[in-house]
């Protein structure tokens, strides 16, 4: 039996509420958070500080962490200041979902991953179609709101709303890190509490206007 055959039949007997169970059953999708990007995706620097929170809860909760480069030559590699370590594996890729063989792989190997929490650019384009694919394959979706980002407010509010109706879950940065930590005496909550102490940057992101024509 493939591996995307297991993971659909063990999703069918996930809770419906898209509980995260365990970091253990979780990863971290990190989406072409790139050079060239800088200027032309609104709120980008808040979305790499908010990013951030997350790729540090998962490397504190020992998470599987991946990432992808949209055509690097062109594009350029991910931006300096998210906080990957060396031992993340940075995907190339042409086409817009993150389902590449090489992502897919690392996935559909380990048996214990059922969920895939997604953060990056553009939210349109390639978080869209990675989520749908992983739907597709078995897997929760958790799309982070407030770490995702695109040229256009409009596209970005209508591919949030069209992930939903595919049973993806829209969630934030601080509601999906207590949803991992579920709970305070959790051994690594001190030093996660440091990362949820401070406020996130305000993404502007709720406003629903395309800064470039407000």
């Amino acid at each position: 039996m493939s591996s995307n055959v297991v993971k659909a039949a063990i999703s069918s007997t996930r809770s419906r509420t898209g509980v995260i169970r365990s970091p253990k059953n979780s990863s971290l999708l990190i989406c072409d958070m790139q050079e060239k990007f800088r200027k032309t995706i609104q709120y980008f620097p808040q979305i790499i500080n908010t990013t951030n929170r997350i790729i540090d809860t998962a490397r504190i909760l020992n998470m599987v962490t991946l990432a992808t480069e949209q055509y690097p030559k062109g594009l350029g590699p991910t931006v300096p200041e998210l906080n990957l370590t060396d031992d993340v594996l940075r995907v190339p890729k042409t086409c817009f979902s993150m389902a590449v063989p090489e992502i897919i792989e690392k996935l559909d190997t380990n048996k214990e991953i059922q969920s895939v929490i997604l953060c990056g650019i553009e939210t349109q384009a390639c978080i869209l179609m990675t989520s749908l694919d992983l739907v597709d394959r078995g897997y929760e979706v958790h799309v982070v709101a407030d770490a995702v980002s695109s040229r256009s407010m409009t596209e970005r509010m209508f591919a949030l709303e069209r992930m939903r109706q595919s049973g993806v879950y829209v969630t934030t940065s601080e509601s999906l890190i207590l949803q991992l930590v579920r709970d305070a005496a959790r051994p690594q909550f001190k030093e996660i509490q440091k990362l949820i102490g401070e406020v996130a940057m305000d993404t502007g992101l709720l406003t629903g206007v395309d800064e470039n024509t407000s």
